[in-house]
């Protein structure tokens, strides 16, 4: 028989919690796995976590794959995570701004919460996320996180900021340029209230 594996789990790992998305961004990273309908089987992946964190894991990001706030019940994993003793990041469009709210208390001053924002103005946010949901747009969510802060003044909250240009593409889809909001985008990241502004470069997949 195969040796039983080391008793060992990774520090920190980054948590795919669902593939469903409301948002269609054409720049997106995982773009080829949106709303693909996976599911996790919910006891099986909370006992995983729990044996990981016997084993070592001390740090959870709940990330893309899709928009992490739709998972159902998702404050309440955030608490399960807490209640492990993990640091938990979030990363989230935002436009779920409610269910961040619910969870913003549940999390310390280890944690964050990093919204993926990407322009400056309302019009070339609408264009680059194409929100599901018409009544979301970047003021609708830059107005939760004064709330969130109020809520849980220790968790820190970003503003991610993926600077695209002319000529980059995603699948054969033109990608909007973003390069000259960066200014913009600070300012309304100082005005509602973030913590700090991230800037990133797109990334383009190479058939290889």
């Amino acid at each position: 028989p195969d040796p039983a594996p080391p008793a060992l789990a990774p520090l920190s790992i980054n948590l795919d919690l669902t593939t469903a998305c409301n948002y269609r961004c054409t720049h997106c990273i995982d773009w080829d796995m949106l709303n693909t309908r996976h599911k996790y089987r919910e006891q099986e992946l909370r006992d995983s976590l729990r044996l990981m964190q016997e084993r070592g894991l001390r740090s959870v990001i709940l990330i893309g794959g899709g928009e992490p706030t739709l998972y159902a019940h998702f404050a309440d994993f955030v608490g399960y995570l807490k209640e492990l003793g993990l640091q938990v990041a979030i990363v989230s469009n935002g436009s779920r701004g409610r269910v961040l709210l619910d969870a913003a208390p549940l999390l310390d001053e280890r944690d964050w919460i990093r919204l993926s924002l990407d322009a400056g103005s309302n019009e070339l946010f609408v264009k680059m996320h194409r929100p599901a949901d018409p009544a979301i747009d970047l003021d609708a969510v830059c107005s939760w996180v004064p709330e969130i802060k109020r809520a849980n003044p220790r968790v820190r909250v970003g503003f991610s900021y993926i600077i695209t240009w002319s000529g980059a593409s995603r699948d054969g889809n033109e990608i909007l340029e973003n390069v000259d909001e960066i200014e913009m985008a600070a300012a309304r990241a100082r005005r509602f209230g973030f913590d700090y502004i991230a800037f990133k470069p797109v990334l383009e997949r190479q058939p290889d």
